[in-house]
């Protein structure tokens, strides 16, 4: 297929979208995206049913949409270094799924829609899995991880492989978002230099500018959550157990989740329901509580706010802890006052009684690094069919660090993994639980779960700056919605590593719904009705986009197929 000439595309996107917050856009389709005289969204903005309608109508095919979303990426990779690998057999799937089409055979709602996912992830086909680190380079696994099956399953396209804070941010003290080793320094799209949070940054930069339909990320602590927020993004932080962990590069198995970053609530909810169920090499998912998983797409509902008790814990929201958050503050009062609007029931000063408590003591620290000494050899170096650099320990891994130079140590320090060594014990000691035990006793009776019970709720909200860490010790659900961005008068704040601007303006910022394990469908509702009456995400323009679109690639293989 010939490639395009990008410099003679010249394509106006967002031109019509509202600049004020609370203030719903108008459906505005660019003309300039028409394919064959029919109104099409910019692929920032098509949603999975756009998509859906488009293939279905034959407007474009699944091939159609690989090459624009591989030209989209290819135009701003080289400076947000978003995406680490491309499927080399994404085009061949995508035609085999297009001749099913044709045939009648569809496998549902993401048939044919191409999804990015995180670089630590596996997938048995020509694409590493690597946490972003030479050590697994070249490293093959015996088969596809579960979410990569169910993504098959679903008919969905696997695009590429997004960057990642290397090791999913389990590594250094002093290192910096999005960075890894293979994959080099991602960037934010909504201020040059801005710092993309971590660690699914890949995921969030790539799904907010309309690089794919959306990715998959995955947390452990705020690592799905805390790049939605910068992204300008809606990200699913699933119930541990919801979604298999088998074959991703692990940290912690009692809080680790895999869950999607998408453009909007529905379109998560769309690859929520492709990914959730249970896993026979995952007996976190035996948990589920149901045979059938919820209907998510359905729960978007525009009333599912009405009646609803919705808590706000005050004492999350600390700007003594983080002073540049100050400018959330109001703009989340401002939607409490919406979700009033909506028929909600808002319960001010839900206050978490462990938070205190939770902030002094190690006890976190101390889980994740028994989990990791037993979690990664255990649930993924053991696995792998072909380990070229015998890794097959903690230990090996930062050997390998050490004497590798790509690996940018001792700049970027192996500390953490340092700590977890030393600790002298894995997740299977009595040491290990007493500190699992009391973390589960204040992020849940004293925080998560004790204030849903104690006050009635249905659920929490908070700015989501500070909503990942006490679900994040409990394994609840978390869902996050755009809510504004810095103003224009912002100070510019580096990171801690003096590379990337953690704090600016323009940078999104976002509302998070907290709830009881497995209320995903709940929460979703919950999220869908305050996005369709803020519609934030329209009013956040990003500095840097591609401008590659569906109509160029169609009008480019309607003329190779001229005589």
């Amino acid at each position: 297929m010939a490639s395009l000439s990008l410099a003679s595309l010249l394509v106006l996107m967002l031109g019509c979208l509202s600049l004020i917050p609370w203030v719903a856009a108008q459906s505005c389709y660019n003309q300039s995206t028409a394919i064959n005289g029919t109104a099409f969204p910019a692929l920032i903005d098509a949603t999975t049913e756009d998509l859906t309608k488009g293939l279905e109508a034959g407007l474009f095919t699944s091939v159609d949409l690989v090459t624009a979303y591989i030209q989209r990426i290819m135009e701003v990779n080289a400076t947000l270094h978003m995406v680490t690998q491309l499927n080399p057999d994404a085009l061949s799937i995508a035609a085999e799924l297009d001749k099913q089409r044709a045939n009648g055979v569809v496998y549902g709602p993401l048939h044919g829609i191409p999804i990015l996912i995180k670089n630590n992830i596996a997938t048995a086909d020509k694409m590493d899995n690597t946490a972003g680190s030479y050590a697994l380079a070249g490293a093959k696994v015996p088969r596809d991880s579960t979410m990569a099956a169910k993504l098959r399953k679903a008919g969905a396209v696997i695009l590429g492989k997004t960057n990642l804070s290397q090791w999913a941010n389990y590594r250094s003290f002093n290192s910096s978002n999005g960075w890894s080793a293979i994959g080099g320094q991602t960037q934010g799209a909504y201020y040059p230099g801005q710092d993309p949070s971590g660690s699914s940054s890949g995921s969030g930069v790539s799904s907010s500018l309309g690089l794919a339909l959306a990715a998959l990320g995955t947390e452990t602590d705020g690592s799905i959550l805390s790049p939605s927020d910068v992204n300008n993004l809606v990200g699913i932080k699933p119930t541990v157990g919801l979604t298999s962990r088998d074959l991703v590069i692990p940290i912690s198995e009692h809080q680790d989740t895999v869950g999607p970053m998408a453009r909007t609530v529905k379109d998560a909810a769309y690859v929520l329901a492709a990914i959730a169920g249970k896993s026979p090499y995952d007996n976190y998912t035996d948990a589920i509580p149901f045979d059938t998983i919820p209907d998510y797409v359905a729960a978007c509902n525009f009333s599912a706010l009405q009646g609803k008790r919705i808590g706000v814990p005050r004492n999350l929201i600390d700007l003594t802890a983080d002073p540049p958050a100050a400018p959330i503050v109001p703009v989340f009062n401002a939607a409490l006052d919406i979700l009033r609007k909506a028929g909600a029931i808002i319960v001010d000063n839900t206050n978490f009684t462990g938070y205190e408590a939770l902030n002094e003591g190690d006890y976190s620290n101390v889980v994740l690094e028994a989990d990791f000494i037993s979690d990664l050899p255990k649930e993924y170096l053991s696995q792998l069919s072909y380990n070229p650099n015998q890794v097959h320990s903690v230990a090996d891994v930062r050997n390998f660090t050490h004497a590798f130079p790509l690996e940018d140590w001792p700049e970027r320090d192996t500390l953490v993994w340092d700590g977890a060594l030393a600790l002298g014990f894995n997740n299977t000691s009595p040491e290990f639980w007493s500190n699992y035990t009391m973390n589960t006793y204040l992020a849940g009776p004293l925080g998560v779960t004790g204030a849903l019970k104690n006050y009635s709720l249905d659920a929490l909200v908070v700015p989501t700056e500070f909503s990942p860490n006490f679900p994040a010790l409990i394994g609840s659900p978390v869902i996050t919605v755009p809510l504004g961005a810095y103003p224009p008068e912002t100070e510019v704040l580096m990171n801690g590593f003096g590379t990337l601007n953690a704090t600016a303006p323009n940078i999104p910022f976002g509302i998070s719904f907290m709830g009881a394990h497995f209320s995903e469908e709940l929460l979703v509702g919950l999220a869908y009705a305050f996005e369709q009456r803020t519609l934030v995400r329209n009013s956040i323009t990003p500095y840097i986009q591609p401008v590659t679109e569906l109509v160029d690639v169609v009008n480019a293989r309607s003329k190779l197929a001229r005589p």
